[in-house]
């Protein structure tokens, strides 16, 4: 009789933080920007066969744990020391990434703002900027309808700072959905929401039916 293989127990931990968390795999999958059904076919095939090393540490940095967990090799691993990390601490600003994505498509639902990790960014070019680091995020781009302005993927930084609607790049809520646009606030009591890629239509809606959650300042994209 032939016995069954031993659980992988980067698997099975990964299983585990995510019971803890309550948090599904294909939300996790998404957070990671892949496709829903990533961390379902590594828990359950085995594939891939093994966590790519920047999703691995996206995870470890979501759950709060070692990479080693997660199938890191110990040889591999290492920290920061504390004295290189409080040296020119004052010069950056880490801020934080949220496990939602802004639509540039038909629209994302979110999940809630669950912070998941950080960027960090010069104190000294935010304040050139004009920026106020309370008020900064970022999030990925999903979807083409900003191409080629903003690419599926792209992490953007958003100014949550409060101020009067004005034409240009921004994060907004639509009902229960998410969207990254350019707003035309030419006309009283309306607002249009403009993709830059021609294949999308405006989207013509009542002001009140659109929460400006901030503009986008910044974006960021692997090449």
């Amino acid at each position: 009789m032939v016995s069954e293989p031993a659980p992988d127990p980067v698997r099975t931990r990964l299983l585990q933080l995510a019971d803890e968390k309550r948090v599904s795999l294909l939300k996790l999958s998404q957070m990671l920007g892949k496709n829903p059904s990533y961390l379902q076919q590594f828990v359950r095939k085995g594939s891939p066969r093994k966590l790519e090393e920047q999703d691995r540490g996206m995870l470890a940095r979501f759950f709060g744990v070692s990479e080693e967990e997660l199938g890191q090799a110990k040889e591999n691993s290492y920290a920061v020391p504390e004295q290189s990390v409080r040296k020119g601490k004052a010069d950056w600003i880490d801020v934080p990434r949220l496990a939602v994505g802004a639509s540039a498509g038909p629209g994302t639902e979110p999940d809630g703002e669950l912070v998941f990790d950080t960027i960090r960014f010069s104190r000294r070019w935010l304040r050139t900027m004009g920026l106020q680091p309370g008020e900064l995020s970022t999030i990925v781009v999903s979807g083409d309808s900003m191409e080629p302005t903003l690419r599926d993927g792209d992490e953007i930084l958003v100014d949550r700072t409060l101020r009067p609607s004005r034409d240009g790049i921004h994060v907004v809520r639509l009902g229960d959905s998410i969207l990254v646009k350019r707003l035309d606030t030419s006309r009283p009591g309306m607002i249009v929401l403009i993709s830059d890629n021609p294949a999308y239509p405006p989207l013509e809606c009542p002001a009140s039916d659109v929460q400006v959650t901030g503009r986008v300042v910044w974006k960021g994209g692997r090449i």
